[in-house]
């Protein structure tokens, strides 16, 4: 078993070394500007980028970036600043004022380079006029414990912002601003990355009010008041002060997942990507890996074993019970667990790619065919933790929680699944 945890877990690193910060700007730098060069930067992994854009730039370069506490890293020339994540705080706010800061009085021949990442949305609150903090945190709780996916999320989100939904780019004007994204959204759709600051969208209030109640979003009334009013449209992506900018997707979960299906089949293991855009409830998403899992240790279909199943994509959690811990990556495997209780040869690894899961210090945890018969041995039960959302306490329990420590990048979850040939 450890050999096979040692094989999965070579498979996250290749993942994560796809989406180097270095590596991923590299390609993607744009000339210097005849003014200032400005970089702003938000996110789990922002923090990374911007020391990675040090070492590559040729020349004079101020700004700041804002991450998430414990995810600094040094930097000559910029400020780095942290705040909570997921729900908001007042360090946040300052972040925010920074960021408006940094961007102000420049000239048609400055330049602004934003280093975006996921985890910005939470990051930076800018409640707007007749909102306050308290407001944007009862949001995000109310986001995070809907089950909405995060493209919903995100759009509600920037009806009740500031900063949010290109309203960072377009207090930039008239400097140009290039936007370097590390995907951390299904499909890779700037826009959605930190509910784009710097990337507008098409999704009006309107079509955010029919997203809070599709989904049934209890959002807090003050909220909903704002997002009704004309105050809370953003600009459009045709607007004129977005006309000289340029954005690009430089990391994402399609290239971490085929640096991992190569990493497989160099040690002589057929990989399968199955999609890198997963979207849905936890759980389910793991009973669906679970019954695929099942069908090729079974009957060699779709695949014939040995083979590795991958994906990637985000999941999202529902919030049903008081006092769980863990996050969408480890509800996941808890529910994969026990649909695959006794299947000889199944190995799976389910993280997050910034190497935290929901509000713990794990990426995520491993699971394999004796998993929930270990549990049990300790005197739980799968689908009882899984009732109240406390996938973290079962791999806890049997000693399979997966700590990397924070990796530098963020493009979303990773699922390996090792399906091992019949002995």
């Amino acid at each position: 078993m450890q050999d096979k945890r040692l094989f999965l877990t070579g498979l996250f690193e290749a993942a994560v070394a796809a989406a180097d910060p270095e590596l991923a700007l590299r390609a993607a730098l744009p000339e210097r500007p005849k003014g200032r060069t400005v970089v702003i930067g938000l996110g789990k992994g922002a923090a990374q980028l911007a020391a990675a854009f040090e070492r590559l730039w040729d020349g004079p370069v101020e700004g700041v970036v804002v991450t998430r506490y414990g995810y600094a890293a040094p930097c000559a020339q910029l400020r780095v600043m942290e705040a909570a994540h997921p729900v908001p705080d007042a360090a946040g706010l300052d972040a925010t004022a920074a960021l408006f800061e940094a961007v102000s009085g420049l000239t048609e021949d400055d330049l602004v380079v934003a280093l975006v990442c996921g985890g910005g949305s939470a990051l930076l609150p800018a409640p707007p006029e007749g909102l306050t903090l308290e407001d944007e945190q009862a949001l995000n709780r109310a986001l995070l414990g809907s089950g909405a996916p995060i493209g919903v999320m995100n759009a509600i989100r920037k009806h009740a912002s500031r900063i949010k939904g290109g309203r960072l780019a377009a207090a930039c004007a008239p400097a140009r601003v290039v936007s370097l994204i590390v995907s951390d959204v299904p499909g890779d759709d700037p826009a959605q990355v930190a509910s784009g600051p710097t990337v507008p969208d098409t999704v009006d209030a309107r079509m955010a009010l029919g997203m809070v109640e599709a989904w049934n979003i209890a959002l807090p009334e003050r909220v909903l008041a704002h997002i009704r009013s004309a105050a809370s449209e953003a600009p459009m992506p045709d607007d004129p002060v977005f006309a000289r900018n340029e954005v690009h997707v430089v990391a994402s979960a399609r290239l971490s997942l085929e640096a991992a299906a190569r990493k497989a089949e160099a040690a002589g293991v057929p990989a399968a990507i199955l999609s890198d855009s997963v979207e849905g409830e936890a759980r389910d998403v793991g009973l669906v890996h679970a019954a695929i899992a099942r069908e090729v240790a079974a009957r060699g279909r779709p695949f014939a074993p040995p083979v590795v199943l991958l994906s990637g994509g985000e999941t999202t959690v529902t919030l049903r019970g008081e006092g769980g811990r863990g996050g969408r990556n480890t509800e996941f495997l808890l529910a994969f667990a026990h649909a695959i209780d006794g299947v000889a040869g199944v190995h799976a690894l389910a993280a997050d790619t910034d190497g935290i899961d929901g509000s713990e210090d794990n990426a995520g945890a491993f699971a394999d065919a004796g998993t929930a018969a270990r549990l049990r041995e300790t005197g739980e039960d799968a689908m009882t933790l899984l009732s109240r959302n406390d996938a973290w306490s079962a791999f806890d329990r049997v000693g399979a929680l997966f700590v990397p420590g924070p990796t530098g990048t963020n493009v979303n979850d990773f699922r390996a699944i090792l399906i091992a040939a019949p002995e």
